[in-house]
């Protein structure tokens, strides 16, 4: 099977590097560094300590609280790679040169033991679920202990391995540890045949997270430009299809509350000028993140050094084209929809605005944050919508219920 696998692998390269050049004519950063990804790059001439893979931002940011308690342990030795350009973007502007960084090698044998020599790891990290076959067993030849943390099994991609249970089971064997969010996720995990005595349930870092001060404050003060008694939502890592959902509810939205200001967020960055586009054809009065110009931050319950600027009080959708920026958004708004749960991605991170205390929507697709998604609905928190027309009736009722929001936001 792992022959096979490996053949399929090589013989599906040329479609993968073609799928690279594609998604570079959005995203040029594609383009960069494509050697690394093949195993090529500057050798360590010490090697790492500790090696964490997180595919892209969600992971990134995840790994954040683990990779700085790292830090502290083995300053100057922990590299991090990435898949995704966004996911590379984030680790640099979050960690800057504290870590080496790298793309993680295609799980091709010739790649990966690039890769190894070049950096030579003494334990690896690999977050959430990314199984790669042919690096897992590289790494258990050269008895470098891989941990999986911040573990996770969603059902669907339960059901993908399982179809494959045997080849999983190998993989899983060459794993020291698996760090579980929950329960369910351990029991899939055994099911697929992982050593029971090397999976333990310990939560999701997910909940680890630390919102910026210094961007939270330029968030309050941001809000005031455009009128701080203004009803604000976002619509937070927002995927393709839920654009459009989101400018629907917010037309109707302003019916009710003509002053409301919908802050909308693309989860990916390549998609900023098409969305930009989306919001135009709408009529609705707009201006990109990149456009404005940031206020000095000031701390909440202290005098605005400025008035509203006129040229903002007219806004009625803000196009968040920016990286990294999602908590000031968050800051500067009474309620948060967060995007890929519309559409069939799995949902995206719903703690981020439950902890800065906003009431938070999202749509049926929550997979990928189970015990987020149960928690929040749980406690209250949060409301679940069943599709695009359910957004504006539940926009509509926090907005004219100010203790409702106020009770769910506690």
């Amino acid at each position: 099977m792992r022959l096979l696998y490996t053949v399929l692998l090589y013989l599906a390269t040329p479609v993968v590097l073609l799928r690279l050049l594609w998604r570079g004519l959005k995203q040029r950063e594609y383009w960069h560094r494509i050697g690394e990804r093949f195993g090529f790059g500057p050798k360590l001439p010490e090697g790492v300590a500790v090696w964490v893979h997180a595919v892209s931002v969600g992971e990134s940011l995840a790994a954040l609280p683990l990779i700085r308690g790292l830090l502290d342990k083995h300053p100057g030795s922990v590299l991090v790679t990435t898949t995704t350009p966004t996911g590379s973007e984030r680790v640099r502007a979050a960690l800057g040169d504290a870590v080496h960084h790298r793309y993680a090698p295609y799980d091709l044998p010739g790649a990966v033991e690039r890769f190894l020599r070049r950096t030579g790891p003494r334990r690896a990290i690999v977050m959430e679920t990314e199984l790669w076959p042919n690096l897992f067993r590289a790494l258990a030849k050269q008895r470098v202990p891989i941990i999986i943390a911040n573990a996770r099994l969603s059902p669907r991609s339960f059901a993908g391995y399982r179809r494959l249970r045997g080849f999983a089971k190998s993989t899983l064997a060459d794993c020291k540890a698996i760090a579980a969010q929950s329960d369910a996720d351990a029991q899939r995990f055994r099911e697929l045949g992982a050593d029971p005595e090397h999976v333990q349930v310990l939560g999701n870092l997910k909940f680890d997270l630390e919102m910026p001060e210094e961007m939270l404050r330029v968030g309050h003060a941001l809000r005031w430009r455009w009128g701080e008694k203004r009803p604000v939502w976002i619509a937070a890592s927002t995927h393709a299809g839920e654009e459009e959902a989101a400018l629907r509810a917010h037309r109707i939205l302003l019916k009710r509350q003509p002053d409301a200001v919908l802050v909308l967020v693309p989860r990916h960055p390549q998609r900023f000028d098409d969305v930009a586009q989306v919001i135009e054809r709408s009529g609705l009065a707009f201006r990109r993140r990149s456009s404005i110009e940031l206020p000095a931050a000031f701390a909440p319950g202290a005098p605005a050094p400025l008035p509203p600027q006129a040229d903002l009080t007219q806004l009625q959708v803000l196009l968040g084209d920016s990286m990294g920026e999602l908590p000031m958004y968050f800051a500067a708004a009474d309620i948060a929809f967060v995007g890929g749960s519309l559409v069939d991605v799995g949902g995206h991170n719903v703690l981020e605005p439950a902890s800065l205390g906003l009431p938070v929507l999202f749509g049926p697709h929550m997979y990928n944050f189970e015990q987020a998604r149960s928690l929040l609905l749980q406690s209250g928190a949060a409301r679940q919508v069943d599709g695009a027309m359910g957004i504006e009736p539940a926009l509509a009722a926090l907005f004219q219920d100010a203790a409702a929001r106020e009770a769910m936001g506690r």
